[in-house]
């Protein structure tokens, strides 16, 4: 039960009835982890009564970056959503986007705080988060992600607090909340390593500002991530083998540096190899989101401790956490994402950055975001704030998908979301192109030659013999001829199928 006895005791149904159309909600939920779960799904089940008797019924979605199917997948599915800003990734949602019944604003993860608190993004009518426990003067104990919710709490008119008894009311011994302040009254923020701790476990809302208290004891929806395949698994020793030649050169400190990992199933094997390698030594992370691999780092001492600001890991896993909370709590710190994925600290801290491309091209652009530049996936993320400011920046992608109907690697991205300049190591399970120190032209022989499927590899040196000299080649009647092909014949060479790896 909650510390207090102060508020109302609503059902999601009752709070759901208080949230009137066309209404701006800031969700908890830094990925699925810490979503809110009951309220969001009364709300679709609301609108959808609502449009079987012709009433409009649509509200604006904020959150800390994607949530879970009970407020993504729910509400997209019930036509309840006119804007959602800031990353996503549930199916029905990336639909609606591409359809255009949806608006949608792609937005790195390190700045919707800021927007929100400064009114860019406009008034936040109603914050709806999840928690483990309130007080009666108003410290929100959040559950298993901090991203965005202290701010929405700060903001918004009124608020909607899930209290979950499914989590362990220990989590506030990970959390370490602090707000930045507007400019220009902001000061350096004293983190010196990740683990460092300078904040409060909780967050602060007005108590005046809480219309009702709902209850539930659901699990987050996280779902396990598949055992790595053998693509997966040959980037992961490529980039093992990065890091050690970086080591041995002395151009990463014998302690090793913090490490940052983007979320998935490259992530988790890349972490993994990174972990079980004997001769990495022990290291830490300050890093977005904490995934499954790492729980079974923790506990062999190869990770020695994680800031991040979600637990986005199995039931299993997060079971396994709460019952040795005397060993687990002291090694992870639950942080707001202003915080986790602040670009001073990357930079401060000289974080080494790893994540996954959807797309790059023959110079290391990057694409992130949008199939064939117009459909897309799920969003930047925090990939942006990382990669620019990092000590190494790191992007790793297969060569090929699709049986390989499909090159990772264009002669020009349709898309990009990280440019040349802040891309300084392409990583597939071809190989590894380091791009550092490199002009663009021998940056492309270095990416055709160690990171390209060599179903691909003769097409793109006679694509590079083609184009017109200059600093950057680039023959712009044909560089998009692989991505007109996809759409035209189903795979960028129509004589390649199925090649495997």
């Amino acid at each position: 039960m909650s510390g207090s006895n102060k508020y109302a005791r609503l059902t999601p149904e009752e709070a759901a009835e208080l949230i009137p159309d066309g209404s701006t909600i800031g969700f908890s939920g830094f990925t699925s982890a810490g979503s809110a779960k009951v309220v969001p799904r009364a709300l679709a089940k609301k609108a959808k009564i609502l449009h079987s008797q012709n009433k409009d019924f649509k509200v604006r979605i904020l959150a800390g970056a994607s949530t879970s199917n009970s407020v993504d997948g729910a509400l997209a599915e019930a036509d309840a959503i006119s804007l959602r800003l800031g990353y996503q990734s549930t199916k029905t949602m990336r639909n609606k986007i591409n359809e255009e019944t949806i608006d949608f604003v792609d937005i790195h993860l390190s700045h919707i705080q800021q927007q929100v608190k400064s009114g860019m993004l406009g008034k936040v009518d109603f914050a709806v988060i999840e928690a483990t426990d309130i007080t009666d003067d108003g410290k929100v104990y959040l559950s298993t992600s901090i991203g965005a919710s202290p701010t929405y709490l700060e903001c918004a008119d009124k608020v909607i607090i899930e209290i979950n008894q499914f989590h362990s009311l220990r989590l506030r011994e990970m959390t370490d909340i602090i707000a930045i302040p507007k400019p220009p009254r902001r000061k350096t923020i004293p983190i010196f390593t990740p683990m460092d701790k300078i904040g409060k476990p909780y967050a602060n809302v007005d108590p005046n500002k809480i219309v009702g208290i709902v209850y539930n004891d659901e699990p987050d929806e996280t779902s396990k991530f598949t055992t790595p395949d053998e693509t997966c698994a040959k980037i992961s020793i490529n980039v093992v083998n990065f890091l050690l030649n970086e080591l041995k050169a002395d151009r990463i400190p014998k302690e090793f540096l913090p490490l940052q990992s983007g979320v998935g199933n490259i992530g988790n094997a890349v972490m993994k190899g990174i972990g079980e390698h004997p001769d990495i030594p022990p290291f830490t992370m300050f890093t977005e989101v904490f995934q499954d691999s790492l729980v079974e780092q923790l506990e062999k001492g190869n990770l020695l401790g994680a800031s991040t600001s979600a637990l986005t890991i199995s039931s299993e896993n997060l079971k396994k956490i709460y019952a040795n909370m005397d060993f687990f709590a002291p090694r992870l710190v639950l942080r707001p994402q202003e915080i986790s994925n602040n670009p001073i600290l990357t930079r401060q801290l000289g974080v080494i950055s790893i994540n996954t491309a959807l797309e790059a091209d023959i110079y290391g652009n990057i694409n992130s975001t949008h199939v064939c530049g117009t459909k897309i996936m799920n969003g930047i993320g925090g990939s942006g704030d990382f990669e620019r400011n990092a000590y190494l920046s790191i992007f790793v992608c297969p060569s090929i998908a699709k049986a390989g109907k499909i090159s990772a690697i264009v002669p020009m991205c349709t898309h990009i979301d990280s440019s040349e300049h802040s891309v300084e190591i392409l990583i597939t399970e071809q190989g590894t192109a380091d791009l550092r120190g490199l002009s663009p032209l021998k940056r492309a022989y270095a990416i055709i030659k160690n990171c390209i499927h060599p179903a691909y590899r003769d097409y793109m040196y006679q694509y590079l013999a083609s184009a017109p000299k200059g600093h950057i080649r680039h023959n712009l009647s044909t560089c998009f001829d692989l991505h007109k092909n996809l759409i035209k014949h189903g795979a960028m060479l129509p004589n390649v199928r199925d090649i495997g790896l």
